[in-house]
Order: structure tokens, then sequence, then C-alpha cells
């Protein structure tokens, strides 16, 4: 397993299996049919991101460089965690936009059930270490651990 240290959005332990973009992600292409139209496994529908697109995003360690689009992407964060569509969490190579930080703190603040551990500034040597299937393994004061998933073991 390799470290890495970020800085903490959003507090929380978890361990899921990493799914990776390499690109930003646009939080209202790539949510939009799990929030209008019941996808209850969040398949990425945003057709310019070819990392992600066609692939199940809810309870995958999302591992991305930043978000990108419009106003609308901290309130599809929170929508996504107050249905229990989101990722398991999310993790960024480089510093969350106020935006998408602010949906994904006030999910943490106002929903009880379905939290979201966000972690960001991880750095670009984290982004081309992981890769899709690997497990993810997050823990407080933003500690990251990557390994090889046990599933190919």
């Amino acid at each position: 397993m390799r470290s890495f240290k970020g800085r903490v959005v959003v507090p929380g332990r978890i361990a899921a299996e990493a799914l990776v973009s390499h690109q930003g992600l646009n939080t209202l292409a790539s949510f939009q049919k799990a929030l209008q139209f019941g996808d209850k496994e969040a398949t990425c529908g945003d057709q310019n991101n070819p990392d992600l697109y066609g692939k199940k995003m809810a309870g995958k360690a999302l591992c991305l460089p930043q978000t990108i689009g419009s106003t609308t992407g901290g309130l599809v964060l929170y929508c996504a965690c107050s249905m229990g569509r989101q990722p398991a969490c999310m993790l960024f190579s480089k510093p969350i936009d106020s935006l998408a930080a602010a949906g994904t703190v006030l999910a943490d603040v106002w929903i009880e059930n379905n939290r979201m551990p966000v972690v960001d500034s991880l750095g670009d040597e984290f982004l081309d270490y992981v890769k899709d299937g690997m497990d993810i393994i997050v823990q407080e004061g933003g500690v990251v651990l990557v390994g090889e998933s046990w599933k190919d073991a």
C-alpha cells in the first residue's frame, strides 16, 4: 500500500474501490441520470469524460483532479448524498472548488446516514499512481492508502 496525505474537507473513514478520472468531473452531467431518472448506481452520464462515462460512481472512491461545471455543482453533490447515490468518498489531487466543497460539507452536516468523506490536495503523484479497481482506505487526518485490489490476489 502507498500512502498519500491531503487536506480534510469532510472527515470520515472508509474503504472502497477506486474509480479514476484524469479530467475534471462535471457534476451535473455526471449525476443527472441518478438524480432525475432514478439511477441508484449513479452511472456517469457525462459523454465528455471518457474515464468515467457509463461507469457506476455510487459507492466508489472517486479519484479526480477537480470538479468543473456550473454553480449547481455543490447542490448536485448534496442531492446525490441525500438520495444515497454518492461516491463512497471523493479524493482530489488539486484543491476542491468552493461550490463543490459547500455541497459536500452541507451534506455532512445535514444528512445523517449517507456520509461521503472528502480529501483534497493529494497531489498529482496521487492521480498518477491510482488506477481503477485499486483498494482505497481513507483514514483520519487526510491520510489515503492506495493498494492493489484484493480481488486480483
